[in-house]
């Protein structure tokens, strides 16, 4: 066992850590990692981990699910089945919580080989969700004690956090999963008689030609209304500000200039004047886009730096004792089977042909993981898992490792894929990592035991990779992935960046200019990241967000509490929609939508079709309104 020979005494000599009193003693051994906790983890883990692809894919976005799952497993022991603990809701949260985790690292990364022509089988996808995830968590274990006990004081882990607030609120006799379910109902009916009725059109948009084809509009659904809600006005409106500048601006200038000065200096030739608005977005904008996202997520690590520092500098070798010396709430996994499995898990990279790796590419696999795996708990522990730069960290170590093994003679087809599951293994690790450390923090606080929570995890993290590829493969099947319908924009982001610089013909030109977009909006005190992602994806994706984010500030809900009603509310409607969506991408590929089919949306005429569109949602935010107000009288 790996940890500070103080940890063992109860009466620890750090202040910080003397202050830290559990919820449950350690001298107390509740029902915790059960076959009744196991079960109905793994299934809130595959619905949460199918919720976020479905979302990540079509908005570059993920919400938390800690806060959801935590409400859903109290219900089901506490209220359905009236028996559980609560350190048995605290194992089925945390392994709920792998799913959506998971997911965030597969669809950041793994379409990129759909996009190259790679087609990875679901069984491929499996081992590596499965790899990079149990290397995350194993990677973490180290850490568990310096993060979540010692640093109490100075590291608030918000989500993890709330999650305890309110699993020690439902032991009580508090919270209730009903918003959730409410939520889930009216998100699921919409989508439904949307997209499986098409009793009205999913968007509204004009472009105006006269205005060299400057666009505008939405997608107007209750997942943008949800997530518009969850993010708040801040982040929703500088994803619309990149979004209004890439389309009402650049494109249209991007028509202007074709075949000037400017434009040849550019790469943007005359003939972009006979394209339409989504083919020069296509074609120009989005390397803009591109640009933007890479610097805004260098930036993002660049800005995490002295965390980086500091997570280093507090690393100091672990005296070693016996586990039946600690108390319950201070056993993680011992450190032979932590160091054996990272050892099997890079050897395992290297050697099966799953993996596509040669020996560099293993290594700087393995090594970008830990370097940013220890960064990664330092940055939850400050900001939570949805603030965590997924999506910089894993861009820098795409494009380190391309440029090593572009370096090296890796290249063509089989040094791409080779990149592109580094990325992957990367992403992934870091994902789990930094969920692992939110949840270990809420086991601190309630006094679970560690080594349960980290097999809790890696139980999750096996079930939600078998069904990963899957649904994956489903969706692209059903909508194809990189279309409007599911752009994929960090997956086609890393597809582009490393075919770009393998190949050396990325648009350095667009691309500066989107870098240089990307830290003007840092400088003006926007988030560059989320400024990127705006400028890189459809306005229909990125506009209907703020829609949401303003009704939030309406109703003066900035602060509210994570475990708030209306917040569990929209959550419902976010996952109600994307689970619909899941179910009829299953039945679009059995060909059974089109016996669903009501009516042909674009019949009734531009204006009509505008309104049919506009009032069901319109009805919707009224009833997200009304829901917040009468919890907020309740209250």
């Amino acid at each position: 066992m790996s940890v500070r020979t103080r940890a063992a005494d109860p009466g620890l000599s750090d202040r910080r850590a003397a202050a830290f009193t559990p919820y449950v003693r350690a001298g107390d051994d509740l029902a915790e990692l059960t076959p009744l906790a196991i079960a109905l983890g793994i299934v809130l883990s595959l619905t949460f981990g199918m919720v976020n692809a479905y979302l990540g894919l079509k908005i570059g976005l993920t919400v938390s699910a800690s806060i959801p799952s935590a409400v859903l497993s109290m219900t089901v022991l506490r209220g359905i089945l009236r028996r559980g603990t609560v350190l048995e809701n605290n194992v089925v949260h945390a392994i709920a919580s792998t799913g959506e985790s998971l997911a965030a690292g597969v669809i950041f990364t793994i379409p990129a080989l759909i996009f190259l022509d790679q087609h990875p089988s679901a069984l491929e996808v499996f081992l590596i969700a499965v790899g990079a995830g149990t290397l995350g968590i194993l990677l973490m274990i180290p850490f568990r004690h310096d993060l979540t006990v010692e640093e109490h004081a100075t590291l608030p882990f918000p989500e993890g956090t709330a999650c305890a607030r309110v699993l020690m609120a439902g032991d009580r006799g508090g919270v209730t999963a009903r918003p959730v379910f409410a939520g889930i109902a009216l998100g699921a009916l919409y989508q439904l008689a949307m997209r499986g009725f098409s009793l009205w059109r999913e968007s509204v948009s004009v472009t105006l030609h006269r205005f060299h084809k400057a666009t505008f509009g939405m997608e107007l659904s209750p997942l943008f209304l949800g997530v518009g809600f969850l993010i708040g006005p801040r982040i929703a409106g500088t994803m619309l500000a990149g979004g209004v500048l890439g389309w009402t601006v650049l494109l249209p200038w991007f028509d202007k200039i074709g075949g000037s000065g400017v434009g040849a200096m550019l790469g943007i030739p005359e003939t972009v004047r006979q394209l339409g608005a989504n083919d020069i977005w296509s074609r120009y904008v989005r390397y803009v886009g591109a640009g933007a996202v890479a610097a805004g997520g260098i930036s993002a690590v660049v800005r995490a730096l002295p965390v980086m520092l500091a997570a280093f500098t507090r690393l100091r070798p672990a005296n070693r004792i016996a586990a039946s010396a600690l108390p319950r709430t201070e056993r993680d996994l011992p450190t032979s089977i932590v160091a054996a499995g990272v050892a099997i898990l890079t050897l395992a990279f290297w050697l099966l042909p799953a993996f596509h790796l040669s020996l560099a590419a293993t290594v700087l696999a393995v090594a970008f993981s830990f370097f940013f795996v220890v960064v990664s708990g330092r940055i939850v522990g400050l900001v939570g898992t949805t603030s965590q730069p997924v999506s910089g960290m894993t861009i820098t170590a795409l494009l380190g490792t391309t440029l090593v093994l572009a370096a090296l003679g890796e290249r063509g087809a089989a040094g791409i894929t080779a990149c592109i599951t580094v990325g992957a293994l990367v992403a992934i690790s870091i994902a789990l990592a930094g969920d692992l450390a939110q949840d270990l923090k809420t086991g601190a606080l309630l006094g679970a035991t560690p080594y349960r929570l980290q097999i809790g995890q890696m139980i999750g993290v096996t079930a939600a990779a078998l069904r990963a590829g899957s649904v994956l493969l489903l969706l692209h099947a059903a909508y194809g992935l990189g279309s409007p319908a599911l752009p994929a924009p960090q997956a086609k982001l890393m597809a582009t960046l490393v075919t770009g610089v393998m190949d050396g013909n990325l648009p350095w030109t667009l691309m500066a200019l989107g870098a240089g977009l990307a830290l003007t909006a840092e400088l003006c005190g926007l988030i560059p990241l989320a400024f990127a992602i705006g400028l890189y994806l459809p306005i229909t994706t990125t506009a209907p967000l703020i829609l949401g984010g303003l009704l939030r500030a309406f109703l003066s809900r900035e602060a509210t509490p994570l475990d708030d009603r209306p917040v569990l509310f929209a959550s419902g409607l976010i996952a109600g929609d994307a689970l619909m969506g899941i179910g009829i991408a299953a039945l679009t590929v059995g060909g059974v939508t089109s016996a669903l089919a009501l009516r042909a949306p674009g019949t009734a005429g531009e204006a009509t079709e505008a309104a049919l569109t506009i009032l069901p949602f319109a009805s919707l935010a009224v009833v997200l309104a009304r829901y917040a107000r009468g919890a907020e009288r309740q209250n």
